[in-house]
């Protein structure tokens, strides 16, 4: 049988395509060939750009004909495309108007959001070209990694001892003694270190795509990062920068490899994960992706086109959109399923609650189709449950028996008790209980006890210092908050 949809029916400049699948979003690899997907409801035209990998300029440009764009959808299979070198991206053509929140350009060249591999930061600290006009390219992924019957442990929450660990931190110091430090792979040779604290499930820190020199600068000489990686380039991507093998393109597999070596020695992975906003900032930010393709279904927009900030960064995702809220929902299931990742941990999840004009709801549609989605149904959900933008909703975040909350009480709560305030401890034994008093008709499991974490003073600065002492990084000591309870 011959399927009449591996054959071309267009071609450009030796180069053979055909219209494309609509679904999954993103490049998949067919038959042949590689499905290009991508939505814009405002786009009035789109082009694909395949470059070889780091020339550049294109080897092709393929205006998508009008017949390839079904409703906001165009596709594309592009033939005989050796994905292993090949990086693409996008223009889009469209009004250019900010106080009706369009931003198009038909000159920028735009990351792909469901790209399953970004390249442009493949080697941490490496010091980018910035004469290069495209510097996050999409990269193609063929998902054949041998998980060698891995799945997720399903741990119960009344269990969970969790490590809140960033990937480069943890091993980079030479006293770790690992073979790649700062790096996924590191991170397997710390197992029996972990096991011995008692450890069965590490919460790393953000993994997905960000760029380390968004913002970096040089103080006293040295030069300063974008350490933390709250600052998303691409949802879908790790980052290649914490693979000792980013370089040659494998930051995939061995990610995969370090949460199937983890599985086997009986921890969980969870990932802090940040929807509420992106690296691409406020008015002055770059064009990285979402700007360029629809700002205006993607971002949160005030009246007169510029971006709420609930976020504290530049903007604020339009998360309760159903387009954006849908493509929440398949980055997570594709964590889930392709990476056998354990829960997710959600950076100011109470943006996840705003409706379009910012206002919380009582029953956030994201909220309650995580809480009831079939392929997150073993997954942790735990939500940092405030935000930039005031909204303070522990001990009442919408649930659905699901979502678990960092319990800013306990941390509080205890730290108070610990320096010496005696007031506190009628409130101590209610948080040692299970902080019923908060959730009440939910369990304890309900709360995720902390004493510190990234936010603030580390243990050791807890026990050392009475105020804050941020002077290294040259923001004269106004980052991070006050309330330390040191």
């Amino acid at each position: 049988m011959i399927r009449v949809d591996s054959y071309p029916t267009h071609e450009k400049d030796g180069i053979k395509y055909r219209i494309g699948k609509v679904l999954p979003y993103g490049a998949s690899i067919v038959p042949n060939g590689v499905n290009f997907s991508i939505f814009s409801k405002h786009a009035t035209s789109c082009e694909l750009l395949l470059y070889n990998k780091g020339e550049k300029k294109p080897y092709a440009v393929i205006p998508f004909p009008d017949e390839f764009r079904i409703g906001d959808v165009f596709s594309m299979i592009v033939f005989d495309i050796d994905y292993e070198t090949v990086e693409y991206g996008y223009r889009m053509n469209g009004e250019f108007n900010p106080k009706k929140g369009f931003w198009f350009n038909k000159d920028k060249i735009l990351l792909d959001p469901y790209a399953k591999a970004i390249s442009g930061r493949n080697v941490w600290g490496e010091e980018p070209d910035y004469s290069n006009e495209f510097q996050h390219r999409g990269k193609i992924v063929y998902d054949d990694f041998d998980w060698d019957g891995d799945s997720p442990l399903k741990i119960p929450m009344e269990d969970l001892i969790i490590y809140e660990m960033h990937v480069r931190s943890f091993t980079r110091h030479p006293s770790s003694n690992v073979k790649h430090p700062g790096t996924f792979a590191a991170l397997t040779q710390k197992i029996s270190y972990l096991k011995e604290l008692g450890i069965n499930c590490v919460e790393l820190l953000p993994i997905f795509e960000f760029d380390e020199f968004e913002n970096s600068k040089i103080v006293n000489g040295k030069r300063l990062y974008n350490y933390w990686g709250y600052s998303t380039v691409g949802f879908f991507a790790p980052k290649a920068g914490y693979a000792a093998t980013g370089r040659y393109n494998m930051e995939v597999d061995e990610l995969k490899n370090f949460i199937k070596t983890f599985h086997q020695n009986g921890i969980e992975v969870i990932l802090d994960v940040v929807f509420n906003h992106t690296a691409e900032g406020n008015e002055k930010g770059p064009y990285i992706s979402f700007r360029g393709i629809d700002n205006k279904t993607y971002y949160l927009l005030t009246p007169d086109g510029y971006y709420y900030n609930f976020s504290g960064c530049g903007n604020t995702l339009n998360c309760n959109n159903s387009l954006v809220r849908n493509t929440i929902l398949d980055c997570l299931r594709y964590w889930a399923s392709e990476y056998h990742i354990d829960g997710f941990r959600f950076d100011l999840a109470s943006i996840l609650s705003r409706d379009e004009n910012g206002a919380p709801m009582s029953s956030p549609p994201l909220l309650e189709l995580l809480a009831n989605d079939a392929i997150l149904s073993n997954c942790k959900l735990i939500a940092e449950a405030w935000d930039a933008g005031g909204l303070y909703q522990v001990g009442n975040f919408p649930s659905w028996g699901r979502w678990a909350e960092w319990n800013g009480q306990y941390r509080d709560t205890v730290r108070k008790y610990l320096k010496g305030d005696g007031c506190e401890f009628e409130n101590l034994v209610k948080r040692i209980e299970g902080s019923e008093d908060m959730y009440k008709g939910r369990s304890s499991n309900a709360s995720i006890n902390f004493i510190t974490c990234h936010d603030g003073f580390t243990l050791y600065d807890l026990v050392s210092y009475n105020d804050k002492h941020n002077l290294d990084n040259g923001e004269n000591n106004n980052d991070g908050c006050n309330d330390n309870n040191s």
